[in-house]
């Protein structure tokens, strides 16, 4: 009998004693399952930026979309504009300002060689530049645009920048230096028109989802 153990022989089991751990069977645990687990945090963030950005519709469809949004808005803007300065230049301007709430609101034609609301008389010429260099820069951005938001904020900037830049061309005292036409005067404020309400508009918007973090080609991201 002692022969035949010791022909047999007899199970190793030292190296499964100095192995490590052993899983809920019995079985050791593999050396890449500590490592797995330390990395679960790294990759739930990964997928969750991963499954945000897959999240965003980036089809040629969308993008067309938002670009035809945001013309439709700067169309709808500008010719806002264009339409009541022209009613004021022939109804309201060397006239009597309405008042539309007594004192707090009236309208009043003036020309403006200034920026909005009144300000900079000396730099009507780098004014013009401004816009004419913001017009650009929203052509641009319109490339990569699929968020709505943005759409209509680029929108009501490129509207606010076409009317005012119109004045700059087209009215006296020449063309690059003409004179913007305000005409919505609220007390101890300054004069202003739509075309500078929309910048206005489209600036604030921008600025708040900026603060959301939310980028022209809708992605989300947290800083």
């Amino acid at each position: 009998m002692a022969e035949a153990e010791r022909i047999i022989g007899t199970p190793d089991i030292t190296g499964a004693e100095g192995s490590g751990e052993t899983g809920p069977d019995g079985a050791a645990a593999s050396p890449e399952a500590g490592a797995a687990d330390g990395q679960d945090t790294g990759a739930t963030a990964a997928d969750a930026e991963a499954e945000a950005e897959a999240a965003v519709d980036r089809s040629p469809a969308t993008r067309r979309r938002r670009i035809i949004l945001l013309f439709c808005v700067a169309l709808v803007a500008y010719l806002l504009d264009l339409g009541s300065k022209m009613l004021v230049v022939a109804k309201l301007e060397h006239q009597e300002p309405i008042e539309l709430i007594g004192d707090w609101l009236k309208l009043d034609a003036i020309r403006n060689a200034g920026a909005a609301f009144g300000f900079g008389e000396a730099f009507t010429i780098i004014f013009t530049v401004i816009a004419a260099t913001v017009i650009v820069v929203i052509a641009r951005l319109a490339r990569k645009l699929y968020s709505l938001p943005w759409a209509i904020a680029l929108g009501l900037l490129l509207g606010g920048a076409l009317g005012n830049l119109t004045d700059r061309i087209f009215r006296a005292p020449g063309v690059f230096e003409g004179a913007v036409v305000d005409f919505i005067a609220p007390a101890h404020f300054a004069v202003f028109n739509l075309a500078d309400s929309a910048i206005v508009c489209g600036g604030i918007l921008i600025v708040l989802l900026s603060f959301k973090g939310l980028d022209p080609d809708g992605t989300v991201h947290k800083d």
